[in-house]
């Protein structure tokens, strides 16, 4: 306000320099002024739309049943799954020549017939409620079931159904057949007729 007052009384180029020195720092005093609010708002303006996407218990919920589905349907999916998992064991394990297990909790069924498989083959494999099913289907059909943990281990992970055996579990194989076979040597003389007869 003083540099506005000495202003008045001078006259000519001096003041045109003095009100341009005055509204000079005016507007950086304003500049200033403005570039605190405007970095106050920003940070309050990013704090409302944090705040505001924040969802609350409900929301996170009605987005997860929403994402997933209804519980109740994916329940009755798993269900379904279960049941087809089930009746496809149920007609695949009786075809099969031998389970090997790793005690409970896994079961892998396994064919083979050397006139007409290029290589043993697994029809059927599960885990625990599969698995405990595998065995009794195969005890209901005498199929004989072998505990061998690391083969079972191993076929289950790495062997799908319906597929051959890889080359390296050949030799485990191979000795788990042989000994089912000197075991039920009627069994086996069976299966060599049914095959020679088809």
């Amino acid at each position: 306000l003083e540099d506005i007052m000495n202003a008045m009384a001078l006259s000519g180029w001096p003041l045109v320099i003095q009100l341009t020195s005055v509204l000079y720092d005016i507007g950086l005093q304003l500049a200033l002024a403005l570039l605190i609010i405007a970095l106050l708002d920003f940070a309050w303006q990013k704090w409302k739309h944090i705040r505001d996407l924040r969802m609350t218990k409900q929301e996170v919920r009605e987005e997860l049943r929403s994402m997933e589905g209804d519980p109740r349907l994916r329940m009755q999916r798993r269900k379904m799954q279960m049941a087809q998992a089930v009746q496809r064991i149920q007609k695949a394990v009786p075809t099969a020549d031998v389970i090997v297990t790793n005690p409970t909790e896994l079961a892998i069924a396994i064919k083979y017939n050397a006139e007409s498989m290029a290589a043993p083959k697994v029809v059927a494999k599960g885990a625990d409620h599969l698995a405990k099913k595998i065995r009794e289907i195969a005890i209901l059909h005498g199929i004989p079931i072998i505990e061998r943990k690391p083969l079972a281990q191993a076929l289950y992970k790495t062997v799908e159904v319906n597929q051959e055996v890889p080359e390296r579990f050949y030799q485990a194989i191979a000795e788990i057949l042989a000994y089912v076979y000197r075991l039920s040597g009627k069994k086996l003389n069976k299966r060599q007729r049914s095959t020679r007869a088809a």
